[in-house]
């Protein structure tokens, strides 16, 4: 899955439930409760009772659309929003939620369309600006990505995420010096945060170090890699960054160490066993190196792995 979608699978849209006419209603006020409890099956089965009772109700449709959302079945979730859309016209916060069904769907064009939408609507909502530039930067569309990201720190000028992914724009167009300045910007402002480390985004140390690494700067890029490794040891993208820069400063143990971490945290991470098995083969265990090289195979449906 790209980091766009596991970005969107946990974004901070707040409680859609509908307001209406029948907002004092019982059975609606149980679903709210519902979804902030997180509980998804009960709201889904609430919802659907609610819109047997509200059958040419937008906002039933709606409010089942988006648990379902919730639950990430983006299909079904679009069919409420579209049977809902025939009462009422959505407004910006449930283009919102159609819009995020189209990123899990892979449906970029059509979720750029509907995020579009929303900030034209609401120019002030900065979470939707947000999500616009990471579908943009999903769609290549890294110009527009970058004035997307801008538009965010303009109303939020300490959004490390938009600084950070302000780096990865400017460095997909192969713009270093920009992408570099807009990282150290990002983590001067996690340095000055008050927050715990459990707290703060390793987003930035990973970018800023992969980005060294690729420029063969490896001894700048460890400590930040180090850092985002510590701030998220459960995120297998952490040792695979750490575990290639050592390898590309030939500490071999070291990066045994962080790519076995990697493949256990991620079995189904094709490119973690290639580089794994390379590593093995530096220290010449054959055996290792064979095993990681035919799980690379089965995992790409390729012959054997590529050459360095």
């Amino acid at each position: 899955m790209t980091r766009i979608l596991l970005a969107i699978l946990v974004l901070r849209i707040s409680a859609q439930i509908p307001s209406s006419d029948t907002s004092n209603d019982i059975l609606l006020d149980k679903i709210d409760s519902l979804v902030h409890q997180g509980q998804l099956v009960a709201a889904e089965s609430a919802a659907r009772e609610y819109a047997r009772a509200h059958t040419n109700s937008a906002d039933s449709h709606f409010t089942l659309g988006y648990v379902l959302f919730l639950q990430s079945r983006a299909k079904e979730s679009l069919a409420e929003y579209t049977e809902g859309a025939k009462y009422r016209v959505p407004g910006a916060r449930d283009l919102k939620v159609v819009a995020s069904d189209y990123v899990i769907l892979g449906d970029f064009s059509d979720a750029d369309k509907w995020f579009s939408k929303v900030v034209e609507w609401n120019p002030q909502d900065v979470q939707a600006w947000y999500d616009l530039g990471r579908t943009k930067y999903n769609e290549n569309r890294f110009d527009e990505a970058i004035d997307a990201f801008k538009k965010v720190l303009q109303l939020d000028p300490a959004n490390v995420k938009a600084e950070d992914n302000l780096g990865l724009s400017y460095g997909a167009l192969g713009n270093n010096e920009e992408a570099i300045a807009a990282y150290q910007r990002a983590i001067a402002l996690q340095e000055k945060s008050t927050d715990k480390d459990t707290n703060k985004n390793p987003g930035p140390y990973l970018d800023y170090g992969s980005l060294l690494v690729d420029d063969n700067r490896v001894d700048e890029a460890l400590p930040l890699l180090t850092q985002a490794a510590a701030l998220s040891p459960g995120d297998f993208r952490m040792h695979r960054a750490l575990g290639k820069a050592y390898a590309h400063s030939n500490q071999t143990a070291k990066a045994r160490e962080e790519l076995e971490k990697a493949v256990k945290l991620a079995p189904g991470d094709a490119p973690v066993h290639f580089m794994l098995a390379q590593v093995y083969r530096k220290l010449g265990l054959t055996a290792q190196a064979k095993a990681e090289n035919e799980t690379y195979s089965k995992l790409t449906g390729t012959g054997s792995a590529p050459e360095k």
